[in-house]
């Protein structure tokens, strides 16, 4: 069984668990921003979750080419393996974001997770939804993409069943007995997730959408609007490093949990940053636009885009103005405006 005797409850993670704490309260406290405020919020923070969870494992898209992707609602079929993970890691974050509070954290709705994670993925047909049969231990690649050499073993496949009902076991006990920290016991049940790295496949991209699910079911109620993978992304070294530095030491008599749990704390801290600074800018930009622009924002949230006849046709408004004000809001980034001629039409900027 795991042992967490030796967490080291330092100023430092003292600090930051009472900053993330007081965000959370805040954010409970926060009834100023309108529905369609948080729907925009959370549109842009999902883009930027797909698209730096999946360009962590690989992915080439970018955050405008992930958001032209899911636009695409007649979409059928996914050619590149790149679209095959972004639009399966697109429907579990909504799974998540709808059912939070149905989703009982058991191996078989983790197996569920993953499955619906490789959905689209012809490649993993054969293992989604089902414990790894082969080692797949973590590797350093050349630039041809051969493995030379073993950077961390993980648990092999006989003992992965074992070691994935005892960490369940255990996130359900450390729940009730309320011993431990709630975004403690997230950390650790995330670290110890990729030190077993259960799966053959899909591991990293399971572990960020299991802590998400984690973290909402501990009342983290913002989680949705900020994105924490784009944190993760940011600092890729610093996230392996601590990453192994922990994983190493999991199974010995005394665990060095620190460089994980200052890493993980770090970056809720980044996250609810962001988030908060998001919601200023927002609120000063609104103060300062005349209402046919707030019309206009409102309509591309909840539309996906806006060209002037959907302004002319709901609000009557007069199309010399609508320019004048497209134009406008394209110059503070709040649009983006895409064709030409007659057939222009705008978004929603991607972090405006």
């Amino acid at each position: 069984m795991l042992n967490t005797d030796t967490i080291k409850i330092t100023p430092e993670l003292l600090a930051l668990l009472s900053e993330i704490d007081e965000f959370k309260g805040a954010w409970r406290a926060l009834g100023t921003l309108a529905p369609e405020r948080l729907q925009a919020l959370r549109h842009v923070a999902t883009i930027e979750s797909i698209g730096s969870s999946t360009r962590i494992e690989g992915s080439k898209l970018t955050d405008r080419e992930i958001e032209q992707l899911l636009s695409r609602l007649d979409i059928k079929r996914f050619d590149s393996r790149d679209v095959q993970e972004v639009v399966s890691y697109a429907e579990v974050m909504e799974t998540v974001f709808q059912a939070w509070e149905d989703i009982p954290i058991t191996e078989n709705h983790i197996k569920q997770l993953h499955r619906d994670l490789l959905r689209h993925s012809s490649k993993d047909e054969r293992h989604r939804g089902a414990y790894k049969t082969v080692p797949n231990d973590v590797g350093a690649f050349d630039e041809s993409g051969k493995m030379v050499g073993v950077v961390f073993e993980t648990a092999s496949p006989f003992d992965t069943p074992q070691r994935m009902a005892e960490l369940v076991q255990w996130l359900n006990d450390m729940r009730s007995l309320k011993r431990l920290h709630p975004l403690l016991i997230v950390a650790i049940f995330v670290v110890v997730f990729l030190e077993i790295h259960p799966f053959q496949d899909g591991n990293g991209r399971l572990s960020r959408i299991l802590t998400t699910l984690l973290l909402l079911q501990a009342g983290y109620a913002y989680v949705p609007y900020s994105s924490l993978e784009s944190v993760i992304e940011n600092s890729k070294e610093g996230y392996y490093l601590a990453l192994r530095q922990t994983q190493t030491t999991i199974r010995s008599d005394e665990p060095d949990w620190q460089p994980w749990l200052l890493f993980f704390m770090r970056a809720l801290q980044q996250q609810k940053r962001r988030l908060s600074m998001k919601v200023e800018r927002e609120e000063r930009a609104l103060a300062d636009l005349p209402e046919l622009a707030v019309l206009i924002l409102d309509y591309a949230r909840q539309h996906g885009r806006v060209a002037n006849r959907d302004m002319v046709r709901e609000y009557g408004a007069s199309p010399n103005t609508l320019k004048a004000t497209f134009r406008s809001l394209v110059d503070k980034r709040l649009l983006v405006r895409h064709g030409g001629g007659r057939s222009t039409w705008y978004s929603l900027s991607i972090g405006s």
